[in-house]
């Protein structure tokens, strides 16, 4: 099949990969415009670029697929469009081009946490399991009939960049499945329930702010749901973040009020008074400036 790709983070290099393996005939793939990253703001390709120039593969990156990407979509003639976390809405135009529709890697068990950031907000909001599901797109946001779905657990200390690595390898074997049966007649699709379906933004750098009035589980899982990005962070005295990046939530803690630092020194690390008779002990913090490091190794010779 003449393929066109779609996508442009880490999550979906496996899914191209896939298309590779297959020998299906992948004739451009679309990813997001370059960025500038680091301090230097120097222009990087994204992974989904890197690969496709590795095999040859016309790059395409318009601002909006659904304007500036719209003729070039269209002289590919695909028989079929692959998305995975492309990040830009497809208009009906769009998915008119393919013969065979267009085919989403979404990362969730559909129709729960449509949206960008379905991993994120899965572990934001305390869940103990996620999957991928792959679904024939349309012009809703993430609302096509689903064709498969596999679901894996979250484990208790899960970060969201550590189930986006497992979700992505599962994502590109679904997709295989998925196309294979697509091509034989036997892939079944099957319509969303709108009264089960969630959604959630799209993640801001002000989402990781804690607020130590929470329970400390539910910080726990606002920590590994924005790691490694926006991170978590707490606003120091002079206005300057302190990221938390892991923690561990205690129970049945009385004394202080929410808020209070229990303990900071060499011995008990920093610990933090949350709501609800909890507490949050941080296991791995990063001071303004400085490196990520483990509390009591940094208060043996600072103070908070």
């Amino acid at each position: 099949m003449r393929v066109v790709f779609m996508g442009t983070p880490d999550f979906a290099v496996p899914s191209l990969q896939t298309l590779y393996d297959m020998g299906q005939d992948v004739v451009g793939v679309f990813c997001q415009p370059d960025r500038p990253k680091g301090r230097g703001n120097r222009l990087e390709f994204c992974p989904v670029k890197q690969l496709a120039l590795a095999h040859g593969t016309p790059v395409y990156q318009p601002q909006r697929i659904r304007k500036d990407g719209a003729e070039d979509l269209a002289a590919l003639k695909p028989d079929l469009c692959v998305t995975a976390a492309f990040g830009q809405i497809l208009s009906q135009e769009n998915l008119d081009v393919p013969k065979l529709g267009t085919v989403n890697v979404h990362a969730s068990l559909l129709p729960k946490y449509r949206g960008s950031a379905p991993i994120n907000w899965a572990i934001i909001h305390g869940e103990t399991g996620t999957g991928v599901t792959t679904m024939m797109t349309d012009k809703g946001m993430d609302t096509g009939d689903i064709l498969l779905q596999r679901s894996v657990p979250i484990p208790p200390d899960a970060t969201a960049g550590d189930m986006t690595d497992a979700l992505k390898g599962i994502g590109a074997e679904l997709l295989k499945e998925t196309l294979t049966r697509i091509m034989d007649g036997t892939c079944p699709r099957t319509p969303q329930d709108p009264e089960k379906a969630t959604y959630d933004p799209m993640m801001t750098k002000e989402l990781g702010k804690l607020d130590l009035s929470w329970d400390a589980q539910r910080l726990h899982s606002l920590i590994r749901g924005v790691n490694p990005w926006p991170g978590a962070y707490m606003l120091l005295p002079d206005g300057q973040p302190l990221k938390i990046w892991a923690a561990k939530p205690l129970a049945g803690i009385t004394e202080g009020q929410p808020g209070d630092i229990l303990h900071a020194d060499s011995k008990d690390g920093l610990v933090l008074r949350a709501g609800n008779e909890t507490a949050l002990q941080v296991t791995l913090m990063q001071m303004p400036g400085g490196k990520r490091m483990d509390p009591k190794d940094y208060l043996r010779g600072h103070r908070i």
